[in-house]
Parts: C-alpha cells; structure tokens; sequence
C-alpha cells in the first residue's frame, strides 16, 4: 500500500482518521512544511542572477537573464511533473520586479515590489491582531473546518495572536530595512538582505507558528464540539438554581433527586 494511503488511514485515539497537517505534523520537519529545499531554491536563484549581472553587464541584460532563469525553473518543474506551484509564483514575482526595474530604469526598482508586500503584509497582520481576529487564527480555523469558534476561547485568541504577532514584526523588519537599502541605493546589499532575510526569518517566525498554534488548539473543542456562550452558562445556572429549589420544597422531587 502506498504510503499517502497507510497516513489517510491511520487512526488517531479515540477510533478518528489521523488527519497530517502543517501545523500537526510533528514528523515533517519545518523547512518541509514550508515548501522544502525547491521553495528555497526557486525563490532565490533569480536575486543571485540578477544582481551580479547587473553589476557586470548592465540592467537590460540582467533583466532578461532572471528571467531567462525564471522561465527555466518553470519548465523543469513542469517537465519533471513536480509541483509547479514555487516555480509558478517564482516567475510572476521575477516578471513583475523586472517589470518594475524597466520602467524604473533603476536596478533598485526590482526590489520595490517586495518592500511594498511587506509592508502591506506587516499592516495587515498588525491589525488583524489590534483588533481581535488575529489572522493565523481565521486562516487556521477556515483549514481546520472550526470557523471563528477559538475567538470565544481567551487563551485560543491570545496564542493566535502571538503567532500574528510574529508575522507582524517579520515583515515590519523586512520592509523598513530593506526600504532603508533601497534609499541608499545599495542594489547589492538589498539582493543580500532579499535572500538573508527572506527564508531564515521565515523559518524562524514559522517555528514560533507552530509552537503558538499548537498552544492554541490544546485549549480548542474538538470539531463539531458545541461551545456555550457566557449567556447560555448563566442561562444554565438559573436553571440549576431553580431545581434545586424545586428540590427543596418538594419532597417528591426531592426523592427522585
């Protein structure tokens, strides 16, 4: 039996199919979970080509050359039938930092895109986290089929929005550093800095994910569980409270009791 077979059928305690997540899988490791080796691959073979040939040959030719790179890492996936996903998303990325770069007419302009995602990113992830719907949280609930029930958990809400948090503060590093480069003009240093804290500092804050969603999910129902809300506990105290004195002044009741 193949292996994906023998893991859909596992079973975990209590007779339920074992279901392998990013998040749950405490056998992958977390550069795995992240798209492996080839994510990294992909992501910076057009930085490493298009920097020094700029530097060398001039911004035309470094703009063909990545994406030359681009286009070969997108055909070796698809002939190897591997996952074109990374080389998919590694192309449009290169196309449009090129694209930049041209009507730019600045070789920094290639790395204007990605400042700019990062700080929306950082943006995003800080509010979601400001205003109580930390967005690990949505997205983790949205995959794991609960919906929005962790927000009514006070500790489920503040695990998820440490792992917002986390998000937050890496692409607020990325940005204004890399902005701080790109005034400067320093083309090199931003291709180093695009790399060096690219797939690092995500592992990191990937790693700090895992540990606050895995905190957060121990406080979590099961699916399909019914989580009573604070007026439904005091609804239910007043229908304890009005046994009991049923109870009290009833000896019938009292006997049944």
């Amino acid at each position: 039996m193949a292996e994906s077979e023998r893991l859909g059928r596992a079973t975990a305690a209590g007779g339920r199919p074992a279901r392998k997540s990013a998040f749950g899988d405490p056998d992958a490791s977390v550069l795995e979970q992240m798209g492996g080796v080839k994510g990294l691959v992909f992501s910076s073979i057009p930085i490493l080509t298009f920097v020094p040939v700029n530097g060398i040959w001039g911004l035309t030719v470094a703009i063909w050359s990545a994406l030359g790179v681009a286009v070969a890492m997108l055909l070796w996936s698809l002939i190897r039938r591997d996952n074109p996903q990374p080389a998919i998303s590694g192309f449009i990325g290169v196309a449009i930092c090129v694209f930049i770069a041209w009507r730019t007419g600045d070789a920094k302009g290639y790395f204007l895109y990605g400042i700019l995602t990062q700080a929306v990113y950082a943006a995003v992830f800080a509010v979601s986290a400001i205003v109580r719907w930390p967005l690990v949280g949505v997205i983790w609930g949205f995959l794991e089929g609960k919906g929005t029930a962790w927000r009514r958990i006070a500790a489920a809400r503040h695990w998820y929005t440490v792992a917002t948090s986390l998000w937050a503060a890496l692409f607020t590093i990325r940005a204004v550093l890399q902005y701080l480069l790109y005034l400067n003009d320093e083309v090199t240093w931003l291709g180093a800095a695009r790399i060096g804290m690219g797939w690092p500092l995500a592992l990191i804050a990937f790693a700090g994910t895992v540990w606050a969603v895995r905190r957060a999910m121990a406080h979590e129902p099961a699916v399909g569980s019914v989580v009573r809300e604070p007026e439904d506990d005091d609804a239910a105290d007043v229908e304890d409270a009005r046994r009991s004195d049923d109870a009290d002044g009833d000896p019938a009741v009292a006997e049944d009791g």
